[in-house]
């Protein structure tokens, strides 16, 4: 996709998110539309639309994986604040899946068991397997974000772990799993909004946590660590994107265009029978 664009994107969605060195947190219009000209009528059609090409696409990639020993997956990482939509994204967005071709995890506080390994451990216990298309909500990033906004390590300890997690996304990727790296930023304003919502409908009282209030006090210094962790660990092999959240239907259909296009990019085929079709029919026919 990054060489044309579809309806309503004026630039394609894989190149008009994509971190680049002149990307700045602190100036990012969390209601902004990158790259997409039409309205959210046109976004949700399209979600839909291009829902159905992803769930295509998807399906290629399951049956190689069933039908083949190539180790080829996708891993799609979801970082961000809370409220900023990492569900939503799972429900409206990969919902379009075949549940059968996805590995999602979600990393919250590390258990006892966790704490007692090296903190890629449960990382690598969740990755996909061949022919899968993966789902971190949340993720590694945790260690270089909640870590060290909270002080919960020193900085001698979380500081090396860029180049560590550099290192260890390029072994997935020369292992055959392309990486799709998604910043999602709410603005203060928009992420007050939806916690206040949840107190006012007893059917959200149950995502509502009071520990995202006390969060919100630490706005600067999450702002300063994801700055860091753009510039840091956005590489050639595992870019990141940052997407803009404000507007859900937007977020939710530039990631539908960032899996697409890695998918596309894969170049997948159906797999060959693997017995005499006509031989089959044959069969069939006299059953």
């Amino acid at each position: 996709m990054s060489n044309k664009s579809h309806e309503g994107w004026s630039v394609p969605a894989v190149d008009a998110v994509r971190v680049t060195p002149s990307t700045r947190v602190a100036d990012l219009d969390r209601n902004g539309t990158p790259g997409f000209d039409g309205d959210k009528a046109l976004g949700e059609r399209l979600l839909e639309e291009r829902g159905a090409h992803l769930s295509a696409l998807q399906e290629k990639l399951y049956a190689n994986g069933r039908a083949t020993d190539e180790n080829r997956s996708v891993l799609l990482i979801l970082q961000g604040m809370d409220t900023a939509g990492k569900g939503g994204m799972v429900r409206n967005v990969i919902g379009h899946m075949d549940p059968q071709g996805v590995d999602h995890a979600a990393f919250g506080v590390p258990t006892e068991e966790e704490k007692r390994h090296h903190y890629l451990w449960r990382i690598r216990k969740a990755l996909p397997r061949n022919g899968q298309v993966g789902v971190f909500d949340r993720s590694h990033y945790e260690d270089v974000l909640v870590v060290r906004v909270h002080n919960l390590v020193p900085p001698e300890q979380w500081e090396p772990r860029y180049d560590e997690i550099n290192h260890f996304e390029k072994e997935l990727v020369e292992s055959g799993t392309t990486l799709i790296k998604v910043a999602m930023f709410v603005s203060l304003d928009e992420q007050k909004k939806r916690l206040a919502e949840r107190l006012d409908r007893p059917d959200k009282y149950w995502k509502y946590n009071p520990g995202d209030v006390t969060e919100r006090g630490y706005w600067p210094q999450y702002q300063q660590a994801y700055q860091d962790m753009l510039d840091r660990t956005s590489t050639e092999h595992a870019p990141w994107h940052v997407v803009p959240c404000d507007r859900k239907w937007y977020s939710r259909l530039a990631v539908t265009e960032l899996l697409i296009d890695a998918l596309e990019r894969l170049d997948l085929h159906w797999p060959p029978a693997d017995f005499d079709v006509e031989v089959e029919k044959a069969r069939l026919a006299a059953s």
